[in-house]
């Protein structure tokens, strides 16, 4: 947060001078010297900013680096991101090898200047870099890493992230994102560069690839769903100015379906994002063009993907018209499509290479279905650095629209291939006169209704944050709802026995569950709600009733505890 009357100190004028004198980039070394005088002549705004800016670096941790494009060590530009490449490749040699990397970049400002940056100082520092031909997806570098036998892969992204904002993901090893202690040794790396200057910038020596990393891509992809399923579906698609649109066309073209109807004015990529007040399909009104669209053209599903197309999001129809479907009900329809395939489609019973998985702050219906019948489940911590590297992955999920359906190929979430599997799952119900909701119905009749809610407090001093753990810790839930907490895990402690991580978890009297964390990639407070709800006979309305009056409850009595 600012500190709107901070008067800028000698020595921080002197290290934004510092850094600008550093920085390669014109713009942003013209941007922090302006700042920096402005600041020095007593703009208090200015004086701010600059404080802000120059906060210290920009901190590299297990989803890379992410935050908002501009000048300063705190802010995503050329000086930082070349910091962070040499950190890397210095990462890499110390693996005793030639560091083999693989770069792909979306479509957002800079996104190429930064994945070039990178390619530079690999190949500078002795290693072999190439790098994907255009703005494409997540997935498809998820998957190059694989393909092309990379030590690791980067993807310049900031996802769903505000249009201000660019990011820097990392893959090591396998093609699975970098967890701990992997980003603590790059970060200490990085902290070891002196100097942008002392980086080398070769203007070449690296690869561009053609398409044929994608047409693999292509070819894979569509064996996630059978050729002798129904093809006969209409999807209305849209990729939030995202670089989804060509690839999921292709993808259900090629796998047999009608290409999708797409929302003309989300389709082309767009850094500004300009029909969307925030492009994450989760947020209120991204998803408005595209209901527009289908109640149009009356299609039998809504799929959305978000800008680097990694997350799937799914509407369908119903009597008050167009719903979105929560990222935990598309979880269990997916992982019940999967499950019903058995054999056939690679299930087996009770193997250590057919595990199903999903993080802790998702719903535990699959960890239900798969119990059910006899297939392994685990639990992970947020975030598909670590799903992904669950040993035997089938088949994960995420409550944040994340699914990895395909993980032999691509071992990170992809909204490609999941809408993919929605298509099939969507043509075969309607093929026996069913839909999505029908199908969601039978999970209730048989497991129970498992209701989740979610809701996020957005800051600008990250410290209320870390006030809100404490004063849930100093004085810990008794009760809430009316219904007394059984049981508290404190995350950071490795209760419940996972890795640390920060949050705490409270399952109540009645087997309702609730869990507070710190979001990894924006300045929020996470808050997660589940109830279990049994089905009284046929009753499923009933059972939905009631466990919307429990969540109710439950999440006016956390949004009160959690109150910054």
């Amino acid at each position: 947060m600012r500190d709107a009357g901070r008067v800028p100190t000698a020595e921080l004028l002197a290290a934004a001078r510092a850094w600008a004198a550093d920085d390669p980039d014109p713009a942003t070394r013209a941007q922090l010297q302006a700042l920096t005088d402005a600041a020095e002549a007593g703009d208090v705004d200015a004086g701010a900013e600059l404080g802000d800016a120059m906060s210290g670096l920009l901190e590299f941790g297990t989803a890379g680096l992410r935050g908002r494009l501009g000048a300063g060590p705190h802010r995503m530009n050329r000086a930082v991101v070349i910091r962070a490449a040499a950190g890397l490749t210095a990462y890499l040699r110390t693996l005793e090898r030639e560091p083999f990397v693989v770069v792909g970049f979306d479509a957002r400002t800079d996104s190429d200047v930064f994945a070039r940056d990178t390619c530079a100082v690999v190949t500078g520092m002795g290693g072999r870099a190439v790098v994907l031909p255009h703005p494409l997806p997540t997935p498809v570098l998820a998957f190059a890493i694989r393909h092309l036998g990379a030590d690791a892969g980067v993807m310049v992204t900031a996802s769903h992230n505000p249009p201000e904002d660019n990011g820097y993901k990392v893959y090591v090893g396998d093609g699975s994102q970098i967890v701990s202690p992997v980003d603590g040794l790059i970060a200490g790396e990085i902290a070891r560069v002196a100097s942008v200057a002392s980086v080398p910038l070769p203007d070449d020596g690296w690869e561009t690839l053609d398409d044929s990393v994608l047409e693999a891509y292509l070819a894979d992809v569509v064996t996630v769903v059978s050729p002798s399923t129904p093809r006969d579906v209409t999807v209305v698609h849209t990729s939030l100015h995202g670089v989804g649109s060509e690839t999921v066309r292709r993808a259900f073209v090629d796998a047999g379906y009608a290409a999708p109807i797409p929302v003309a004015s989300q389709a082309e990529p767009d850094p500004m994002f300009p029909t969307v007040p925030f492009p994450n399909p989760e947020e209120p009104g991204a998803m408005d063009a595209a209901i527009e669209l289908a109640e149009q053209t009356s299609p039998d599903v809504v799929i959305a993907n978000d800008p680097d197309a990694d997350r799937c999001a799914v509407a369908v129809p119903g009597p008050g018209g167009w719903r979105m479907l929560r990222g935990d009900e598309v979880g269990a329809l997916l992982g019940s499509h999967v499950l019903s395939r058995g054999a056939a489609g690679g299930v087996v019973a009770d193997s250590p290479e057919c595990v199903f998985a999903n993080s802790i702050v998702s719903s535990r219906l699959l960890a239900a279905m798969c119990r059910a019948v006899g297939v392994r489940h685990e639990e992970t911590l947020t975030g598909f650095k670590w799903i992904g590297r669950v040993a035997g992955l089938r088949y994960g999920y995420e409550e944040a629209l994340g699914y990895c359906v395909d993980p032999a190929r691509v071992r990170d979430k992809d909204g490609v291939s999941a809408a993919l599997l929605v298509a099939e799952l969507v043509a075969t119900l309607r093929a026996e006169g069913r839909s999505l909701t029908d199908r969601l119905d039978d999970l209730a009749r048989d497991h129970g209704v498992y209701a989740t809610d979610a809701f996020a407090i957005r800051v600008e001093d990250l410290s209320s944050i870390s006030r809100v753990m404490a004063r849930l810790r100093a004085h810990p839930l008794t009760g809430v709802a009316g219904v007394d907490v059984a049981r508290t895990d404190d995350l950071a402690q490795g209760d419940g026995g996972l890795p640390p991580t920060e949050g705490l978890r409270y399952y109540l009297a009645d087997d309702s569950r609730i869990i507070v964390r710190p979001s990894g990639t924006e300045p929020k407070l996470k808050v997660y709600l589940e109830v279990v709800q049994p089905v009284a006979g046929e009753d499923v309305r009933g059972a939905r009733q009631l466990a919307s009056a429990r969540l109710a409850g439950i999440h006016s009595d956390l949004e009160a505890a959690t109150a910054p």
